[in-house]
């Protein structure tokens, strides 16, 4: 069995304009000073990293290993969950989603498209300099705008958004392959890779790619009402990332998992900060020791309600606590005795 590393932070939600939050030196400092051993990085906050220049220069990845070591850091993944998004965009959220995107593509749809497959396939080779192992995405959406089948769906309709999204993510799960990097898909609502079942439609149509895997986020599953611990049972071979985060899930005679429309604070699914939601802490680590996940614990922190810095604080030792230092022998082993083949056998009743 393997140990999980941790705790890690997501920086996505931390940076921002002003100190410790707006160079990597900063808040790396900031994050280690309050007891992170790993950081996940947003490729697409230029305050940070410049994720071109990582996959051009060794020496760039090097200096940013260098950084994050005077601080005893290392980076768990790299994240483009911005990019990824936008491999695939129905024009529904064209006008929402442009914003992602490099100036010079808003607007154009195919522009867009190609962009962000680029910067996948930069994203693929900076993993590759800096000796990273896993990769955090998402998969952009197609199908999304017709989750609910009313009207009814028309047969055929996902299988074909299934496989123009497999036919757009093939080359780049390949070029992750050639650079040794398993891509992470965090299951997201937005996603049409969101479910156990999307995300077995999507493997099937990538014919089981290798480099197609799962980041774990429980939150998400939890204002879904799915079996997150079985989820974890049924995928394990798959799951290659983890973020950690919180949330609780209060239906009433008003809302369901749906929301009405409602905002975050008034939501029956919500997300929280550690500790404060419901999701089954232990259970989740007591599985990820058994299936030996061997990757990073990564804090997304994401809550309605509290403060982000008192979270991230929180959070360090939180998931310190519930890390697994596994056995490396069986608890009953003092009782144990050394014998012979032939007098196993014996025992057995054999060869008698």
């Amino acid at each position: 069995m393997k140990t999980i590393q941790g705790p890690a932070l997501f920086l996505a939600q931390f940076a921002g304009d002003t100190a410790p939050f707006n160079s990597l030196p900063s808040i790396a400092k900031w994050a280690a000073s309050i007891g992170y051993r790993a950081v996940q990085i947003p490729t697409w906050d230029a305050r940070l990293f410049d994720l071109e220049r990582a996959a051009e220069s060794q020496t760039y990845c090097d200096e940013i290993r260098g950084t994050l070591a005077e601080h005893g850091l290392v980076i768990s993944e790299l994240s483009t969950h911005l990019q990824g998004q936008l491999v695939a965009v129905h024009p529904t959220y064209d006008p929402l989603f442009d914003g992602f995107a490099a100036p010079q593509v808003r607007g154009d749809s195919a522009a867009r498209s190609a962009w962000a497959a680029e910067q996948l396939k930069l994203a693929a080779k900076a993993s590759q300099r800096l000796g990273l192992r896993a990769h955090a995405t998402f998969s952009g959406a197609l199908a999304w705008p017709y989750l609910y089948p009313w009207p009814q769906r028309p047969a055929g309709l996902v299988e074909e958004a299934f496989a123009e999204l497999a036919r757009r993510w093939r080359p780049l799960l390949d070029a992750f392959d050639a650079a040794g990097v398993d891509v992470c898909y965090e299951l997201h609502p937005g996603e049409d890779l969101f479910d156990g079942v999307t995300f077995e439609r999507f493997l099937a149509a990538v014919d089981n790619h290798p480099r197609a895997n799962i980041l774990y986020d429980p939150s998400h599953f939890v204002l879904q009402q799915l079996d997150y611990l079985q989820f974890i049972d049924i995928y394990h071979e798959r799951i290659k990332a983890f973020h950690v985060k919180d949330a609780e899930f209060h239906s009433n005679g008003r809302q369901g998992v749906y929301g009405g429309f409602s905002d975050w604070a008034d939501r029956a699914g919500r997300f929280r900060s550690l500790g404060d939601g419901q999701v089954d802490f232990g259970g989740i680590f007591s599985k990820m020791a058994q299936y030996n996940y061997e990757g990073w614990a990564v804090l997304e922190w994401e809550c309605c309600l509290k403060h982000p810095e008192d979270g991230a604080r929180e959070g360090a030792e939180f998931i310190k606590r519930h890390i697994i230092r596994v056995a490396d022998r069986a608890f009953d082993d003092f009782a144990g005795a050394g014998i012979e083949r032939k007098a196993l056998r014996g025992l057995l009743g054999l060869d008698n």
